[in-house]
């Protein structure tokens, strides 16, 4: 299977409605559409979203939408949140939608959208597919080709690749102020609440930060190493 990882770039008239509101407010700064699902009859959708942005500004402005029926809005914290909307498909969204039709293709979600409302997508498919795919975009789509290659990228969450010891580790460290910038809590604090050494909790991290590292590039387009770097190569 052949894959490709695409940067959208819409113009302003070919936006959804919140699209360009992430894109002209300065409200959000990162967004996920999770999944998805279209009434092939009448063109209803139901869509899952992870946002990066105030809750309460953002629940406000889904609720100006014309084309949204319904939406919940569950906040994780101050900063973030989930959305759920049922809405009709518009016109703008189909024009650029419709480069998708029939082909032999699965888009492999989140897609993702940026504070510009960029959106990074990965479609994976029959390889000729592929290419079609961003021959029939309009061209006033600003599309880039981040990379394209053979699927065989590893699946799961980045949490998934962590065992119990090293997902604790993690947690206590972040809570403790570790991972600040800058620092606040030093690695002999998190090596006190875990009840080891440091040398052993610096182990720890580090098995666990290659874990994540390793499953996010391997997700979104990156190269992780199967083995140490050779003393010599890279930087």
């Amino acid at each position: 299977m052949k894959y490709v990882d695409l940067r959208l770039r819409l113009p302003d008239e070919l936006l959804h409605p919140m699209a360009a509101f992430v894109r002209h407010e300065d409200v959000v700064a990162y967004e996920e559409l999770l999944t998805w699902q279209v009434r092939p009859d009448d063109g209803i959708e139901y869509e899952l979203f992870y946002v990066e942005a105030d809750p309460e500004r953002y629940r406000a402005a889904v609720a100006e939408v014309d084309s949204i029926r319904e939406f919940r809005v569950a906040p994780v914290d101050d900063a973030s949140l989930h959305c759920w909307v049922c809405e009709e498909t518009l016109p703008a969204v189909r024009a650029w939608r419709d480069a998708f039709l029939d082909r032999q293709l699965v888009i492999v979600p989140p897609i993702r959208f940026d504070a510009d409302a960029v959106m990074g997508m990965t479609i994976v498919g029959d390889g000729s597919d592929v290419g079609a795919v961003v021959d029939s975009m309009p061209a006033a789509v600003d599309v880039t080709v981040a990379e394209i290659g053979t699927y065989g990228r590893r699946g799961g969450t980045p949490v998934a690749a962590l065992s119990d010891r090293q997902r604790e580790a993690l947690e206590t460290a972040l809570s403790l102020g570790y991972y600040d910038v800058p620092r606040n809590g030093t690695l002999g604090e998190v090596a006190d609440a875990l009840e080891v050494a440091e040398s052993s909790a610096s182990e720890v991290l580090r098995r666990a930060e290659r874990a994540i590292v390793t499953r996010v590039l391997d997700r979104h387009g990156g190269t992780a190493l199967d083995g140490p770097r050779p003393v010599g190569q890279g930087r």
